[in-house]
């Protein structure tokens, strides 16, 4: 074996067989756990359920009954043919200008009409893995670093770091504030990176947050945004979430805080947006990526660079039809947030039920779940047990805060909106049982009373079973030993 694995590293390069990627982690396990047991209601109602994957599910309808509405928009279908050779040998990697006037559009509805877009400022990317890289790549050299506020997402180290050869460094928000990005934190992770000679090149946030779901209000951006023009390095800002707020206050883009008078000094060229259509439309399968920036230089580059990430211009062509359908996005955009909110509000109910709490949020398609009562001592090796319990047994795969860099042990991320109905229920009721608490207004035996466990006093229960959704009785688990999940 010990051969195998030196004669394929001989033969790859480096990069191709290195660790950078990150997929070796809690986060991507749990994935793993997922798809050698996925649940199904009826195929395998005792398989686990997918609530690590952030994706929005909740308005697929809308977009099925537009398509109907609208069959000329594919080049596929009978009524759209007349323009499959145009949009089949299309190939100018600038894109088509209706679809980058359509984005540049829709970027403008999901800030609230408040600032507004340049389509010539609009790059394509491969999703906003590719986005990321490709202004990654337009800004720092291998070896130079970026600042970036923790808990953040984990396929950064994977999207960020990986082939571009710069480092992450984390700049450690806590609990005890809320999670809130402070001046104070990022002064001394630069200063801290100064001491150590690495060459800061900027500051990476991301707007809803991944995994808080948490809004940055217009003071934490105006003081980030001057940290950054003070110390002439770039300020990244990733508004994937955008259009996922369901709740006050308002989403605040970086570019309506560049349009504010009293930040007229701020050097524009130092800000640049990453945008994708993956999260606030539900549509990761179409890999839609965008790099906005300020910079003219940065735009030029960036778009030579796309020719390795493009969109199709079949893709293009659909959703330029769709977006600049602006009955249908007001539409769209008010009930996925109204779906939300809705779905929000149950889970995080469901969950307040047996003391269950979670960071107040209100945005995006997760929460961000405190699970620290449950923890047998407050450690990473705590939490990391009570991880393969909840994958193995429960049946969740929920992520734990250790692989989003957070440095306190117990805080979990698990997404809602990537589910139907009853697929939430049945995650809510194996969460109650497995904290030994019965649904509101169930009778229970004596047996079961004795057992209850009340709200202030939780504690984990290590045994090694997983429930059925329909009885009681424990079941083995099927799923095979992962690196991590054991």
């Amino acid at each position: 074996m010990g051969f195998e694995i030196a004669k394929t590293n001989s033969i790859l390069s480096k990069l191709a067989t290195n660790e950078e990627h990150g997929e070796n982690s809690p986060y991507f396990d749990g994935w793993k756990a997922y798809d050698s047991n996925p649940f199904h209601p009826l195929k395998n109602p005792n398989g686990v359920i997918q609530m690590g994957l952030a994706e929005n599910q909740l308005c697929f309808d809308l977009i099925e009954d537009w398509i109907k509405r609208n069959p000329k928009a594919s080049i596929c279908s009978t009524e759209g043919m007349k323009s499959f050779k145009a949009i089949a040998n299309f190939q100018d990697y600038h894109g088509l200008p209706e679809f980058r006037r359509a984005i540049a559009k829709f970027m403008e509805k999901t800030r609230g009409g408040r600032v507004r877009f340049d389509p010539e400022r609009v790059v394509m990317a491969g999703g906003a893995t590719g986005a990321n890289e490709t202004i990654i790549f337009c800004l720092a050299n291998p070896g130079d670093a970026f600042l970036v506020p923790s808990p953040y997402y984990p396929a950064f180290n994977r999207d960020l770091r990986w082939r571009t050869g710069v480092q992450l460094l984390p700049i450690h928000c806590e609990s005890s504030n809320n999670f809130k990005i402070t001046a104070k934190a990022v002064k001394e992770a630069y200063e801290k990176a100064q001491k150590s000679n690495i060459r800061v090149k900027g500051l990476i946030l991301t707007n809803p947050s991944n995994p808080l779901g948490t809004t940055l209000d217009i003071d934490t951006l105006k003081s980030l945004l001057n940290f950054t023009n003070q110390h002439n390095i770039h300020l990244v800002c990733d508004e994937i979430y955008a259009a996922t707020v369901f709740d006050t206050p308002q989403f605040v883009s970086i570019a309506e805080v560049l349009d504010d008078k009293e930040m007229n000094y701020c050097n524009k060229d130092l800000v640049h947006i990453v945008y994708s259509l993956s999260k606030d439309m539900g549509l990761p399968g179409f890999r839609i990526g965008i790099v906005y920036s300020f910079n003219d230089d940065v735009v030029n580059c960036a778009r030579k660079m796309s020719s390795f990430g493009l969109i199709s211009t079949q893709t293009q062509y659909f959703l330029a039809a769709m977006l600049s359908d602006e009955k249908f996005v007001a539409n769209f955009l008010t009930e996925s947030a109204m779906r939300l909110g809705k779905r929000h509000r149950h889970f995080t109910n469901g969950l307040e039920e047996v003391g269950i709490k979670c960071l107040k949020n209100n945005a995006g398609l997760f929460c961000w779940m405190d699970l620290r009562p449950l923890l047998r001592e407050s450690t990473f090796d705590s939490e990391m047990s009570l991880w393969r319990v909840i994958i193995n047994d429960v049946k969740l795969n929920v992520s734990p805060g250790s692989s989003f860099e957070c440095q306190e042990p117990g805080w979990f991320r698990v997404c809602f909106a990537n589910m139907d109905d009853g697929t939430v229920d049945i995650a809510l009721a194996r969460i109650r049982r497995f904290v030994g608490v019965k649904k509101i207004g169930d009778e229970s035996n004596a047996m079961e009373k004795k057992h209850q466990w009340k709200k202030n006093n939780l504690r984990l229960s290590f045994s090694k079973r997983m429930y059925d959704e329909n009885v009681l009785s424990p079941l083995s688990s099927p799923i095979p030993p992962l690196p991590l999940v054991r």
